[in-house]
């Protein structure tokens, strides 16, 4: 008989749709500000720990992106989605890429600046 649920196309990595990340809180209350010096600091240190400097531009662009943006973005850079969120990314030569939440979404602890 076999294995009647499986088909050819299964297991292909790099069409898993784009979804935005759950909604998460940041151990302490933050401002906008405070958000994206943590962003900045995260997207200019990260072409260091490995990967490719192209893939983290794109994922950058994707971070920054609408989901349908996002989405050719990253099929266009050839990246491999292993989660739907974006967190976890591979490039075609199996590099990983690990990307924090706070680069995705905002938290819902967020606080307004005065």
């Amino acid at each position: 008989m076999g294995c009647a649920g499986s088909t050819p196309t299964e297991g292909d990595g790099n069409v898993k749709k784009i979804r935005k990340p759950k909604p998460w809180k940041h151990p302490q209350p933050i401002t906008k500000s405070q958000l994206v010096q943590m962003r900045e600091e995260f997207w200019d240190t990260a072409p260091h720990y490995g990967g490719r400097k192209e893939i983290w531009d794109a994922l950058r662009a994707a971070a920054e992106a609408d989901l349908t943006l996002a989405q050719v973005i990253v099929d266009s850079a050839a990246v491999i989605v292993q989660s739907a969120d974006l967190t976890v990314c591979y490039d075609e030569r199996g590099a990983k890429y690990e990307l924090p939440k706070y680069v995705l979404s905002e938290p819902t602890n967020l606080i307004q600046e005065s």
